[in-house]
């Protein structure tokens, strides 16, 4: 496989193709102190073919913190609309982030490099288009711990860093990350066109994503049907894979969801620690609207505002067809995955009600999310066993122990076995995930110039289902101020 230095990236800027009502062309500022490389991420720059060694150029750090270009970047921002709490904004867009290219790489993969943080674009409205590092590093970071615990997502390729002042609520310094993804055209990407009724624009938009991202349905007579069957399929399972693993996004509105279903847009995001059905990761939610247990719903809300911007195309009546198939793909695939998460091969209608009981103890004792499912993979089917390590979880004995009966024999009717269910169990229960006080720790150390626990947790995160030695307390339990971190949409 050929590595690239930046002057050799091979782009195809097929996005910059379409007529210019879909964005703005735009270079980023750049800043005004010289940027600087926090971290680099080889695992992104495999996807793109380019040599790891190139993070050690002073030109990386220029090209990703928005002061150069190089050869076939042909910057933009994207323009949409989109839904937020529930009211209908007619002009969003890129308003602190650009579209530097679309990479293709050696096996014909699509990349967009959207650099966030990169300054003012047209569609800023009042906001100065920077973000600040401790944004940077929340999202630069969640990325990463995303895809390793096998969540599809936006990927981070490095972190830039500058000693700019930004103003947010206090003064603080900028920063820009670089995150990938095939595609950044969202929900609201769609909404803008159906609003002001340019149905042509709707159409080729639709053509567009259809030819670049499921281009075996081009040639159906029914391709926008199918397209939006593909997209609700895919934000069901992705939706249904945060609530099995605990993590919330905080601000699911239109604009912030990916036609691809990728996790996009980390802001006020939080893995819940303490189990909470109700947890709202973000401060600025009063009324809890994208609540941790709001979210299938949210996005059954999102995907009909969807729908709705497909009317021009597409018959009414199919479209609800498919969206109606929505919450049973939800349910399904959620069912699915709590099932592994239990140990069990066998799908069974009764299980329903073991999980349930289970989550309402979980509930009861503010149990803590992560650590009980890793640790449930300890369970011993012996009737003779206490399982005294799963029971300290627990107040209420008695009904845990009447609970860790039936699940003993619910295990013993499928003849599972301890030693090969453990190991199947810690496949899809992590033992590390990023909370929100690891990612407030390499803030702080950020602030003051260390960077080396952002790569320390990004070494982690990639491979968050497996034991590292002398790192059992990135798994342990948050101190208590770690439990009450307030998170907000600003960057």
């Amino acid at each position: 496989m050929t590595r690239h230095t930046l002057e050799t990236l091979t782009f195809d800027n097929r996005y910059a193709r379409l007529p210019e009502v879909f964005y703005a062309k735009v270079n980023p500022t750049p800043f005004r102190a010289a940027p600087f490389l926090i971290s680099a991420n080889p695992a992104a720059m495999e996807l793109i073919d380019l040599d790891s060694r190139e993070a050690a150029r002073p030109e990386f750090a220029g090209v990703f913190g928005g002061s150069l270009l190089v050869p076939g970047m042909e910057p933009l921002a994207m323009l949409y609309s989109g839904h937020q709490f529930g009211v209908y904004v007619p002009q969003l867009g890129d308003g602190r982030a650009i579209l530097l290219g679309e990479i293709v790489n050696g096996r014909g993969e699509r990349w967009d490099l959207h650099l966030k943080g990169a300054g003012m674009t047209p569609f800023s409205r009042d906001g100065d288009g920077r973000s600040v590092l401790r944004s940077a590093i929340r999202e630069y970071l969640c990325c990463e711990a995303m895809h390793g615990l096998g969540i599809p997502t936006t990927r981070a390729l490095c972190l830039v860093g500058s000693d700019d002042k930004v103003y947010r609520q206090q003064v603080e310094t900028g920063a820009t990350i670089v995150r990938m993804a095939p595609s950044h055209v969202r929900f609201g990407t769609f909404e803008i066109f159906y609003y002001r009724k340019q149905h042509e624009h709707l159409q080729r938009l639709a053509d567009y994503v259809i030819e670049m991202h499921f281009p075996d349905l081009a040639l159906a007579a029914d391709k926008y049907v199918r397209f939006f069957a593909a997209v609700v399929e895919r934000t069901a399972k992705l939706i249904a894979q945060w609530q099995a693993v605990g993590w919330s996004h905080g601000v699911l509105n239109t604009d912030n969801m990916s036609i691809l279903g990728l996790t996009l847009d980390y802001g006020p995001y939080g893995f819940m620690d303490d189990y909470d059905p109700g947890f709202i990761c973000n401060h600025s939610d009063y009324n809890g609207r994208y609540a941790f247990n709001q979210q299938p719903y949210i996005g059954l809300w999102n995907l009909s505002c969807l729908a709705q911007t497909l009317l021009p195309l597409a018959p009414k009546e199919e479209l609800k067809a498919v969206l109606d198939r929505y919450q049973v793909t939800v349910d399904r695939y959620y069912r699915d995955l709590m099932r592994k998460k239990l140990g069990l091969r066998e799908d069974r209608g009764e299980d329903e009600a073991l999980l349930q009981e289970l989550k309402s103890l979980m509930v009861g004792s503010r149990v803590d999310y992560t650590i009980f499912w890793r640790e449930l993979g300890t369970f011993s089917s012996d009737p003779a066993a206490k399982n005294e390590r799963l029971r300290e979880h627990f107040l209420n004995l008695d009904r845990f122990d009447a609970w860790a009966g039936q699940y003993r024999e619910r295990l013993r009717s499928e003849d599972s076995r301890d030693d090969e269910r453990q190991a199947g169990m810690n496949r899809v229960n992590p033992k590390y995930v990023l909370r929100n006080y690891l990612a407030q720790g390499a803030i702080e150390k950020a602030q003051q110039k260390d960077y080396a626990e952002i790569d320390r947790l990004l070494n982690l995160l990639r491979d968050p289902y497996t034991d590292h030695p002398g790192m059992n307390s990135y798994a342990a339990a948050p101190p208590n101020w770690g439990k009450h971190l307030s998170v907000s949409c600003s960057s």
